[in-house]
Order: C-alpha cells, then sequence, then structure tokens
C-alpha cells in the first residue's frame, strides 16, 4: 500500500485529508511540526510527504531540503495558503514534485498526488541503478538519460529511436512526437529532457485531450486572484512552471483553434499575461507536442493551424507500434514484470513459454502501455515463481490461441470443395471480427448478424470455447 505522511499545523486539515486518503487507498500518518515529520520519516518510509509550506517550527522549504537530503526516495509535494511564484518555482527547482495552492480541491489533490508517487517510483528506479553501476536487466547499456518509462529495446526501431532522441536533445528545437496512442511519447519527451542542457529545470506535461477552451487559457498561462468568477486564488500556468525548462503538450491537436491563436502568439513572442494580469512574463521554455492524429490532415480540413504546425515541427519523431517492434516485447516485458516485482514486493522469475508465445503473437493496439498493465495485473494475479497462461487477460489468450490455430484447423490439406471452402470462409469472417473486438463476443455477435449462443458454437467448432 502507497504510503502518505500529512505535515500540517492545522489538526482539522490534516485530519480531512487523512481521511479522505484512506478512502482512496493509501495508508497516512500525520504530523503537525517538521521535527515530529522528520522523526516519523526516521522511523518509517514513505512514499510522499505531503507538506504544508507555513509550520511552527519550520517551513515547507526548509523541510524539502532536508528531506530531499536525507530521504531522496521520498516524494515531496508542498501545500500552502500562500499564492508566491518565484517560491513555486524555487521549490520545483530544489525537487518537490508540485505545489498546491488552497482551498484544496479532492480530485487535484488525488491526481496530484498519484503523479508524484508515480514519478517518484521512475526516479528511483533509475537511481538505484545509477548508484550501484550495476546495468538495467534486459537493457543494453547506452548514453541516454531517462526516467524508468523509457526503456531502450533491441530492435532497430528502438536504436533509430535512440539515435534521434540524442541528435535533437542538446538543441533548443521544439518537436513533434507521433504515433498511437499507448507508445510512450512522454517518456520520448522526457527521455529528450533529460539528455538536454535542461536537465535541471522543470519539465512539465500537459494533457490538451482533456482541456475545455473554458480552462485552456487558465491552464496555460495563469490567472490572478479575482480575474474571473471562481478565480478564488492565483494560479500559475503550465507555461509559467515550465520556464527555463520544458513543456510538454500531449494530444495537442484537440486544442480549439482559439487557443491554438493564443499559443501561436506565446510561442512567437515568448512572453505571457497570467489572465487579469498586466504584466508580461518572459518565457525560455522548450516545447515538445504530441498527437496520435494527422496534424497535415487536420490542417487540410481547418482544424489545425498551418503555421503553429510549423513553428512545432522543427523536428519531428515517429514512434513505431510495438507490434513492429517484436524484438522489444519480451525485453519491456521483463522490464515491467521487475518494475511490478517492487511495487508488489515480489520475486516472480519470469514468464511461461506460453506466455511469451502469447506476448509475441498478441497485436497489442494499447502499445506499450497496454502491454505494462498487462504484465502488472498478472504479476498480482500470480502466487508461484513464473507467470502461467490463466493471469492473462482473457483477449489475449484468446486471440494467441485463435491464431495458432488459424492453419491447423482452417487451412487444411482438405480437398477444396463446396462445403469445405464456405467452412473456411467462415471461420475467417469469425475469427477477423474476433479480433477487431479483441474477443468481445457481444460486439463479435453483433457484428456478424449472429445471436451469442450461434457464435458460442461456432467458436467450439474450432476449439475457441473460452
Amino acid at each position: 500500500m502507497r504510503r502518505i505522511l500529512i505535515v500540517d499545523d492545522e489538526v482539522n486539515i490534516g485530519l480531512l485529508l487523512s481521511k479522505f486518503l484512506t478512502r482512496n487507498g493509501f495508508e497516512v500518518n500525520t504530523a503537525t511540526t517538521g521535527n515530529t515529520a522528520m522523526d516519523c520519516l526516521a522511523r518509517e518510509a514513505f512514499d510522499l510527504v505531503l507538506c504544508d509550506y507555513r509550520l511552527d517550527d519550520t517551513d515547507g522549504r526548509e523541510m524539502l531540503i532536508k528531506i530531499k537530503e536525507s530521504y531522496p526516495k521520498t516524494g515531496v509535494i508542498i501545500i500552502t495558503g500562500y499564492s508566491d511564484i518565484k517560491l513555486a518555482v524555487e521549490l520545483i527547482k530544489l525537487g518537490a514534485h508540485d505545489y498546491i495552492t488552497k482551498p484544496l480541491y479532492p480530485d487535484e489533490i488525488l491526481t496530484t498526488i498519484n503523479k508524484a508517487i508515480e514519478t517518484q517510483y521512475a526516479l528511483n528506479e533509475i537511481g538505484e541503478k545509477g548508484n550501484s553501476g550495476e546495468p538495467v536487466k534486459e537493457k543494453p547499456a547506452k548514453s541516454i538519460q531517462s526516467t524508468g518509462n523509457f526503456i531502450t529495446g533491441q530492435s532497430a526501431a528502438s536504436k533509430e529511436l535512440v539515435k534521434q532522441i540524442l541528435l535533437v536533445a542538446p538543441t533548443s528545437y521544439s518537436v513533434i512526437l507521433t504515433g498511437e496512442s499507448g507508445t510512450g511519447k512522454e517518456s520520448v519527451a522526457h527521455a529528450i529532457h533529460l539528455n538536454s542542457p535542461r536537465k535541471d529545470q522543470p519539465f512539465v506535461a500537459m494533457d490538451c485531450g482533456s482541456l475545455t477552451k473554458e480552462l485552456a487559457g487558465s491552464e496555460f498561462f495563469g490567472h490572478e486572484k479575482g480575474s474571473f468568477t471562481g478565480a478564488l486564488y492565483t494560479k500559475i500556468g503550465h507555461f509559467e512552471m515550465a520556464n527555463g525548462g520544458t513543456l510538454f503538450l500531449d494530444e495537442v491537436g484537440n486544442l480549439s483553434y482559439d487557443i491554438q491563436a493564443a499559443l501561436l502568439r506565446t510561442v512567437q513572442e515568448r512572453k505571457i499575461k497570467r489572465i487579469g494580469s498586466t504584466k508580461e512574463i518572459d518565457l525560455d521554455v522548450r516545447i515538445i507536442v504530441a498527437t496520435n492524429e494527422n496534424l497535415a490532415v487536420a490542417i487540410q480540413n481547418g482544424k489545425f493551424r498551418e503555421d503553429l504546425y510549423h513553428r512545432f515541427n522543427e523536428f519531428s519523431i515517429a514512434l513505431p507500434p510495438i507490434s513492429k517492434r517484436e524484438k522489444d516485447i519480451l525485453v519491456f516485458a521483463k522490464y515491467f514484470l521487475e518494475m511490478a516485482n517492487g511495487e508488489l514486493n515480489k520475486n516472480i522469475q519470469g514468464f511461461s513459454t506460453e506466455v511469451e508465445e502469447c506476448f509475441l503473437t498478441y497485436n497489442w493496439p494499447g502499445n506499450v502501455r497496454e502491454l505494462k498493465n498487462v504484465v502488472r495485473r498478472a504479476t498480482l494475479l500470480t502466487e508461484g515463481q513464473v507467470i502461467q497462461l490463466k493471469a492473462l487477460p482473457l483477449e489475449i489468450s484468446t486471440y494467441a490461441k485463435a491464431s495458432a490455430l488459424e492453419y491447423t484447423v482452417h487451412r487444411t490439406e482438405k480437398p477444396k470443395d463446396l462445403k469445405n471452402a464456405a467452412q473456411e470462409a467462415e471461420y475467417d469472417a469469425i475469427l477477423k471480427v474476433l479480433r477487431e473486438v479483441n474477443f468481445n463476443k457481444t460486439k463479435a455477435a453483433k457484428l456478424l448478424n449472429i445471436d451469442r449462443k450461434t457464435l458460442y458454437n461456432k467458436m467450439k467448432a474450432i476449439n475457441l470455447d473460452t
């Protein structure tokens, strides 16, 4: 269970946060002073410290420095009722994962905590390998620096990807990352940042796909307290948070045309104004954007500005789907197993031959993200030393089974009479639809225009009655 230490001299706030986080699956301890918090950290290990900036015996800045010096594997988020832009930037540079201004909103707190813990896990993984001087298992030695979310594979595509990252990273070029969902675009963006001269400055990621038109301006540029209804506090925008470092904009193709125009001005002028302010803030930000859409088509359809596209497209990297990187699949799977073992305190040694064959046969529509989730789930379900076929989701094991049977059942040497030809065509149609819907039998039956019972009988006839 993930463990959090709340440090706040207001007992009621600490109690409310503790109850909320406990309901959401965290193990929580509280402290009301800095000294008490440091004593807790000396006795027990915590994944994250949620620390109020104003404490009776110290402040959040000093706590952050002490925690990072004594317990570098513990993440820190600072909470305060005071808004100070310079302080926020300083805290992030000192190693804080985030800086949140009161009043606190449950969804925001939960999202921020989950992201901070995931990031800290990744940094710890890399730190352990670097400090021990031992190479990461299943990963060839590379000069590339990255978080634990970026994996250097063995395929030609992976080697070319590393080459392109190392080529563009030292420059100030803006970069467009393209590829299917789940191919690891944010991990590549972070790797570019960590191999650049900006590596000691902030890396700020922003999901443009979830932005509404009303919120986008505030999220990008920030706002002043009272600048509009609901602006109860001064907010730092993502551009300002990333100043000096790198801003990663994911799913940039989803932005409205109005916001694209505002972005273009910002990119051109390298200045922003927070909503409600007349003061211009100079920017020194490298921009990396990602999309799984074809922006050239979006430009033709009038959905994306061509001038903004060319501002972003100083360099582009296309991430191949994992199905095109067969040599990497087992490398990635074993690496994710290593991560899951650490997360779940297990010592699973590997995968059965049948599982490895499934991994190599399956088409992975969710790419690396799907593979990671499948391995984590299988690790949780496995009680022995080796992950077996029964620990995999049904759609994966069934897909592999169908592929194995495709030639042994309906590619036989039977004479090509009309009955056999019709049966073979029917099997082909069933398998094709099943694959398209990831073996969801209800959807498959609907697309095939037959009822579920008929589909089950036909699947049983070809030994696919799973």
